[in-house]
């Protein structure tokens, strides 16, 4: 079992995340959270997966490990239409992001890196959403009322605007949350043997 695997480790988060943080609890890891102020600024010609997997990586080499430590830090963007939507910056964005999603399909891409003092391991999932025709009324509503501002794509499936606007996802739950679980069991096992 990949508890008694990490039983001499020391599991640093690297996230606020509160869905990230209460993955690690759901999988009985212990965990510690460390939080840096990073720059996520990217090379312009990186597409899709590469750019959360780029953030990924630069979020770890920003921590000093110990021995006995394992860090586990994560990105995630909505990817559609040829581009990253990330983190809106206002409510306008916010909105007009989520407008974009209306009665379409999009790309969730989310990416970790699990790493210790000798190896890294960096990986990603990808899902695919549908929402329905959303009018403005409920977008507002969810824009004034939820938190968009910390998602990428200004929204998240778990809350309102996923309740009432989803319509599909062909994937992991999971990843589209922000931490694909089945791939961070999978690294934490690996990056022990």
């Amino acid at each position: 079992m990949l508890q008694e695997r990490l039983k001499n480790h020391k599991i640093i988060l690297a996230s606020g995340s509160p869905r990230r943080q209460q993955f690690l609890k759901d999988l009985k890891i212990d965990f510690e959270v460390r939080l840096k102020e990073i720059d996520e600024s990217y090379p312009p010609d990186l597409t899709g997966s590469h750019i959360p997997d780029y953030l990924s990586e630069l979020k770890a080499d920003a921590y000093e490990l110990e021995d006995d430590e394992i860090l586990i830090t994560g990105d995630t963007i909505v990817w559609h239409e040829g581009k990253p939507l990330e983190k809106p910056e206002s409510e306008l964005q916010a909105y007009t992001m989520i407008k974009s999603l209306a009665e379409k399909t999009h790309q969730v891409i989310s990416s970790l890196c699990v790493k210790t003092i000798k190896k890294t391991i960096v990986v990603n999932d990808s899902a695919f959403v549908k929402f329905r025709a959303l009018t403005d009324d409920e977008i507002i509503h969810y824009v004034k009322h939820y938190q968009p501002m910390d998602k990428a794509g200004a929204y998240g499936i778990q809350e309102w605007i996923g309740l009432i606007g989803v319509t599909g996802i062909e994937g992991s739950f999971f990843t589209v949350m922000g931490l694909p679980t089945h791939l961070l069991y999978k690294a934490l096992y690996d990056i022990t043997e």
